[in-house]
């Protein structure tokens, strides 16, 4: 099977050379100069995965990130001349899978596409073998559709919120380090700070008022269920 993969990205040069690199490699390639077009695209041609710049005229990366994950779970990369850490984790908040900082070297793009590519198709495999839902407490989590219901209320979650409920719901009562969430997340290339995972747990609370997770100081997190505590 051939990966495609849309290229938005406003600097000609960059688009070319990572295009020529990802073609290299077997995979299909779009390249796109502006969000709204690359969108509007989305109509009759949907990508396996997306590498978005984020200073885009118009419509930044940002916003598309957020439009793509209101409708998919679709892998994203983005590249950006920035290089705070509090747009890395905007980045990772809005749904991206990963983030580079230019310059960035090609090859290591094309690794990152392939390691994407390779969780993707491991959670895919796995999918089949894990039960339909989870339940802790007045908080159900569904697998197969990605919903979770909060004392029977649906809840609106993003991709990352939802994996790491699910992680948590999986190993109730286990208390997690920062660095162990981070990894169960966003995977084991992600260098950036632990803070991110502050800040989903943070999100969730927000969401889902009286949300049993713990703050286990100086370490992580834990889901506590009382009713599983013999």
């Amino acid at each position: 099977m051939s990966y495609h993969i849309f290229i938005v990205e406003d600097d000609q040069n960059i688009r070319d050379i990572v295009a020529a690199y990802l073609k290299k490699n077997g995979y299909i390639v779009s390249m796109i100069n502006n969000a709204e077009e690359a969108w509007e695209q989305t109509r009759n041609n949907q990508p396996d995965m997306w590498i978005l710049d984020i200073m885009l005229p118009g419509m930044d990366g940002y916003e598309l990130c957020k439009k793509i994950r209101q409708e998919s779970e679709v892998p994203i990369i983005i590249i950006s001349a920035k290089d705070e850490e509090v747009d890395k984790i905007l980045g990772l908040e809005l749904g991206s899978d990963d983030y580079l900082t230019k310059p960035f070297s090609p090859r290591e793009l094309v690794a990152r596409v392939k390691r994407l590519f390779k969780r993707a198709k491991l959670t895919d495999s796995q999918s089949t073998d894990e039960v339909e839902h989870y339940q802790v407490g007045n908080l159900t989590l569904q697998v197969s559709d990605r919903r979770v219901f909060w004392y029977g209320k649906e809840v609106e979650v993003t991709a990352k919120e939802f994996e790491l409920l699910q992680s948590l719901m999986q190993n109730k009562n286990r208390a997690f380090s920062r660095e162990e969430l981070l990894t169960l997340i966003w995977g084991d290339d992600y260098f950036g700070s632990d803070r991110a995972v502050d800040d989903l747990v943070k999100r969730l609370r927000k969401k889902l008022e009286g949300l049993p997770i713990e703050t286990v100081w100086g370490y992580g997190y834990r889901l506590r269920d009382d009713e599983d505590i013999s």
